[in-house]
């Protein structure tokens, strides 16, 4: 018998449109001769089953159910392409969760710890993982330009701490920069942190479970067109994306390592997708997406299929490893 596959899109965040693609995406791709999908759209409004004529078929809270033409329909497994709020952070995956309802990503806790740069952070540093010097600061908190230049050198990144697809970054070069780039990484998240500029390689990396084993995918290296690879660079064709990463040989054994070691420092499952920069051959640690975009040219199925795995195989093996773990 099939198993009813709920394809979680949408969310509460600024990556509200990109979820949407992304889920689209992963509803016309998952393998019907295997499952059955359905499109789940999660907001703060409402949640709802968009069936194929379109009509919105609205959640049971109560045992995430839902009725259509009459059939109660119940939901064997979740497959989780929310960006940002509620299904990147791990809220939405807690209450799967408490129904005992698997879903793809990593448990409901280490999203929440993934999701949260600082938090991140801070365990692999522990781990011996090489990061990016830097602050930490609350919306309210006195922002003393003069000491973050100081102790991060310019030029350097205000991000928010809860926040992805580059919403809300921008690259400070100057101290009188720093305000317009604190209100702009504040409209996203009432916490930011402020990172140090690493000149190098940027490259991106997929770490995955394939066929129950902890598997690095080949690497992309990142050009953008823009000052860094920002919001336009990621989704409207400011920059070249090169996979297999043109770098050495020791450098992606470098990576290969770093990236496994982080994925299971954080004790990770299902999708993960870091960032790196390389200075000379040691790849320095930016950041995780564990909700990372699942179009044809989004960077995670680019590097599964020079890994020689089809879309298809590759959410089908999400959803066979939820269901098995």
């Amino acid at each position: 018998m099939k198993q009813n596959i709920a394809v979680l899109m949408g969310g509460d965040s600024s990556e509200y449109s990109i979820s949407m693609i992304s889920g689209n995406v992963v509803y016309n791709h998952i393998d019907t001769q295997k499952y059955i999908p359905y499109k789940v759209i999660i907001t703060k409004q409402k949640w709802v089953v968009l069936t194929e004529n379109n009509t919105e078929c609205i959640v049971d809270k109560n045992d995430f159910s839902v009725i259509i033409n009459s059939n109660k329909i119940n939901f064997g497994c979740a497959f989780n392409v929310i960006h940002g709020t509620p299904g990147e952070d791990g809220k939405f995956l807690a209450y799967l969760e408490m129904l005992n309802i698997p879903h793809t990503s990593a448990p409901s806790y280490q999203m929440g710890i993934t999701f949260n740069k600082r938090d991140c952070l801070s365990i692999l540093k522990k781990h011996g993982i090489k990061t990016a010097k830097s602050l930490y600061f609350n919306k309210g908190d006195v922002l003393d330009t003069s000491k973050i230049v100081k102790e991060l050198g310019l030029p350097c990144f205000v991000k928010p701490n809860n926040a992805g697809s580059s919403f809300g970054i921008s690259k400070v070069h100057s101290e009188n920069e720093f305000d317009a780039a604190f209100c702009k990484a504040f409209k996203e998240d009432t916490e930011i942190l402020v990172e140090s500029f690493l000149k190098g390689t940027e490259v991106s990396i997929g770490v995955i479970n394939y066929k129950n084993e902890t598997i690095a995918l080949p690497a992309t290296e990142i050009v953008s067109e823009n000052d860094f690879f920002d919001y336009e660079a990621k989704y409207e064709g400011k920059s070249i994306e090169i996979t297999p990463a043109r770098i050495t040989k020791t450098q992606l054994e470098n990576l290969h390592t770093e990236a496994l070691k982080v994925y299971k420092s954080l004790n990770m499952s299902g999708f993960s997708r870091s960032e790196f920069i390389f200075i000379e051959d040691v790849p320095y640690f930016l950041e995780m997406n564990t909700v990372p975009g699942m179009t044809t040219e989004s960077l995670l199925p680019q590097q599964a299929k020079a890994a020689g795995i089809s879309l298809p195989n590759l959410l089908s093996n999400a959803i066979e490893m939820a269901l098995k773990n």
